[in-house]
C-alpha cells in the first residue's frame, strides 16, 4: 500500500512562497507553530477516515484545537473539528481537527509560507531603524510563537520556571528568540528526544503568559450549521473530563 502524505503533517515546499501580508502572516505563522507542538494523529482504522479526508492534526486540549481552528478558519481554509472520548477509569478528551482533500494545497502553501516567512522575520530582526510597524509585527510573532507552546506543547511547570516540552529543534530556537523579543530571558536545555524552553517564575512568567493571551477574534464568526466542513462533531459524552494541559513530548 502506498503511504499517502498526511494532509495536516507539517507542510513543506521546495519553492520559496509568495510573501505573506502582515496580518495573514500572524494567523499562518501561529497555525504553524501549533501543528509543530504536536505529535502525528493518533492511528485510525482505515474504515474510520472519513474519503473526503486524508489525515489531521489531533490536540488533547479543546482550546488549542478552537484557536487551530479559528486560525484555519480566518485564513479561509475549512476544517472539521471532530472530538473522541477514550480512557477506562480516566476518561478525556482527543479534538481531531480535518481539512479537505480539495483544500490541502490551500493549506501546504499558506502554513508553509506562514512559517517560513514568520520565522525569518523573527529570528533575523527587527534590524536598527527598522519601522515601528515591522517592530509591532516581529513582537505579535513572538506572542503567536509562545501562545501556541503554551496552549499545545507538554508543559513544564514548577514553582521557579514556567517551562514547554517540544521535539522540533526549530521551534525551540523560535521560542528563545521570542522571549528575547519579550524581554524575558529564557533557558534551553536538551532533554532526551525533546527541548525544555523555560522562564524564571515571577515578573519574566507573568510577561510570557500575559503576552501569550489570546487576542479578540478577528472578521465575522461562522454560525453553527452555515458550513458542514467548518462544523464541530459533538463528544458522546461532553461531560468527560479533559485530559491534563498540554501533551508531554518526552
Amino acid at each position: 500500500m502506498t503511504h499517502e502524505p498526511a494532509l495536516l503533517d507539517r507542510p513543506h515546499t521546495p519553492t520559496t512562497p509568495s510573501p505573506l501580508g502582515w496580518l495573514t502572516l500572524g494567523d499562518a505563522f501561529e497555525a504553524a507553530c501549533l501543528l509543530r507542538c504536536t505529535p502525528p494523529p493518533t492511528a485510525a482504522r482505515p474504515s474510520a477516515v472519513r474519503a473526503e479526508h486524508t489525515a489531521g492534526v489531533e490536540f488533547n486540549r479543546e482550546d488549542a484545537a478552537q484557536r487551530m481552528r479559528q486560525l484555519l478558519n480566518r485564513l479561509d481554509i475549512p476544517v472539521t473539528h471532530e472530538v473522541a472520548v477514550g480512557g477506562l477509569r480516566r476518561r478525556y478528551e482527543l479534538h481531531r481537527l480535518w481539512v479537505p482533500r480539495e483544500h490541502q494545497g490551500a493549506y501546504t502553501r499558506m502554513l508553509d509560507a506562514g512559517w517560513w516567512q514568520g520565522r525569518r522575520e523573527l529570528l533575523g530582526g527587527p534590524l536598527p531603524g527598522a519601522s515601528p510597524a515591522r517592530r509591532r509585527l516581529v513582537t505579535r510573532l513572538a506572542e503567536a510563537a509562545w501562545r501556541s507552546a503554551l496552549l499545545a506543547a507538554g508543559r513544564h511547570v514548577r514553582r521557579h520556571i514556567l517551562g514547554v516540552r517540544l521535539t522540533d529543534r526549530e521551534l525551540a530556537a523560535v521560542l528563545i528568540r521570542g522571549a528575547a523579543v519579550l524581554d524575558v530571558p529564557a533557558r534551553l536545555r536538551p532533554g532526551t528526544g525533546c527541548f525544555l524552553v523555560s522562564v524564571a517564575d515571577g515578573p519574566d512568567r507573568q510577561r510570557i503568559l500575559r503576552s501569550a493571551a489570546l487576542e479578540p477574534a478577528r472578521g465575522p464568526v461562522v454560525e453553527p450549521g452555515t458550513a458542514t466542513a467548518r462544523g464541530v462533531t459533538p463528544a458522546s459524552a461532553r461531560g468527560a473530563g479533559v485530559a491534563p494541559a498540554g501533551r508531554a513530548a518526552c
